[in-house]
């Protein structure tokens, strides 16, 4: 056992993606045990595909959204630059070739290319707005690109309707794409895998083997002694801007293969969130200057795992619960990052007043969440459980504490 410890800490320095990795393993096999329909043992190939395919969609932009994050920045509008993607992408298809799009023909690889082509070059053009924002007019990263969250998808709504008022009969907020290109994409899950895949191996060389990423990751870490280092920072941020946006774009191109449809108003809505949780879950931290590839890539198969987990456990209604699973995973995830830190810094999980109140509410969230999923019986012992497990976390830091005080007393006697 000790040699297959030290083989994998020798060929897996990192303990984080490896206990990430551990994670997967026990989601899965949890959820294979839990799920009433043993969907894993049942039919493993098709459950294997469709973990694959949104895996590989998140994948692409949370790759995107981790480079932004070691740089620290942020960029909260992936998922309505998806839309926008997705909607430039068939509008310039539309355009091209009203007749063959109205009459679900083929539009031809040249006119998919161009309108690919356009989709990318968009994303280009959002990350150079975002730099711009950023560093001319000094608009600090979450406010810049909360702006472009809210403005790129209406944008996008309003191009998808002014082009089909002029091109079409009917004033629409969607395009139909029937494409034969798009449709094998579609009906080919390991396209966009092995799209994600060369992808993350671009990002890993970029990060890992070039002084751009070194950069990167010392802006993340002290922006001004970066400058002071020679760096050009405005240039580094917007390589990273630029390849947040594109690689939105990118997953926009696969959003509309997989929907066969450009809908502004729903498509890649809130994605935003799960590409940050993904990277977050992975190692990356919020304020920049850390993380990796590889943990972003464990942590999208992380997260989706867990999403794809709800569904089979709780079946109807699972996308209800969807935000709320992430939202905890998340919170669990940078909770157990910082739990070294915190233990060196003695620092109390529920000090004080607010530990005491802190205690009930948890104890009552816990309760609650499974009393929706499993009943009134297991929330109560579920929400007790809890309550009794941080009342005595908080009965240990507190001896704890008390133990370091007398120990310091007698220091100060002996001296």
């Amino acid at each position: 056992m000790r040699q297959w410890i030290l083989f994998l800490r020798r060929w897996w320095p990192r303990q984080s993606e490896l206990a990430l990795l551990l994670a997967i393993v026990v989601a899965i096999l949890v959820t294979a045990v839990v799920d009433s329909n043993h969907s894993y043992y049942v039919r493993p190939l098709e459950s294997l595909r469709d973990i694959a395919r949104n895996t590989a969609l998140l994948g692409i932009f949370s790759l995107g959204a981790a480079v932004v994050i070691i740089a620290g920045g942020i960029d909260l509008s992936s998922g309505s630059m998806i839309a926008l993607s997705g909607t430039v992408c068939a509008t310039t298809m539309l355009a091209l070739a009203p007749t063959e799009m109205m009459a679900f023909k083929p539009v031809g690889p040249l006119i998919v290319t161009v309108a690919c082509g356009a989709s990318l070059l968009t994303g280009f053009v959002v990350g150079t707005l975002h730099t711009w924002l950023i560093t001319v007019v000094r608009l600090p990263p979450f406010i810049a690109t909360l702006a472009t969250l809210v403005g790129l998808r209406s944008f996008a709504r309003a191009i998808c309707e002014s082009s089909t008022a002029t091109l079409t009969p009917t004033k629409s907020a969607l395009i139909n794409v029937a494409d034969p290109i798009f449709k094998t994409v579609r009906d080919n899950v390991w396209i966009p895998v092995a799209v994600f895949l060369v992808l993350a191996a671009v990002t890993w060389l970029l990060l890992s083997r070039t002084v751009l990423g070194r950069h990167l990751q010392a802006l993340g870490g002290n922006e001004q002694a970066a400058r002071l280092a020679g760096i050009r920072t405005t240039n580094v941020k917007w390589f990273a801007y630029c390849f947040g946006a594109m690689t939105a774009a990118l997953a926009g191109l696969f959003y509309v293969a997989n929907e066969a449809v450009a809908a502004p108003v729903n498509q890649g809505r809130g994605h935003e969130l799960n590409a940050i949780a993904a990277a977050v879950v992975g190692g990356c931290s919020l304020s920049g200057g850390v993380g990796t590839v590889p943990g972003t890539v464990l942590g999208t198969v992380f997260l989706r795992v867990v999403i794809d987990a709800v569904s089979k456990i709780i079946k109807t209604g699972a996308d209800v619960y969807e935000g709320l699973i992430v939202g905890i995973v998340v919170v669990l995830a940078v909770t157990f990052a910082q739990t070294g830190h915190a233990s060196r810094h003695d620092r109390r999980l529920l000090p004080g007043g607010l530990g005491l109140c802190t205690i009930p509410i948890l104890a009552v969230l816990a309760g609650s969440l499974t009393a929706m999923t499993a009943g009134g019986r297991a929330g109560l012992s579920t929400g007790l459980s809890a309550g009794l497990l941080l009342v005595g976390l908080r009965i240990w830091e507190s001896r704890r504490e008390r133990r370091k005080s007398d120990a310091q007393e007698l220091v100060g006697l002996d001296e």
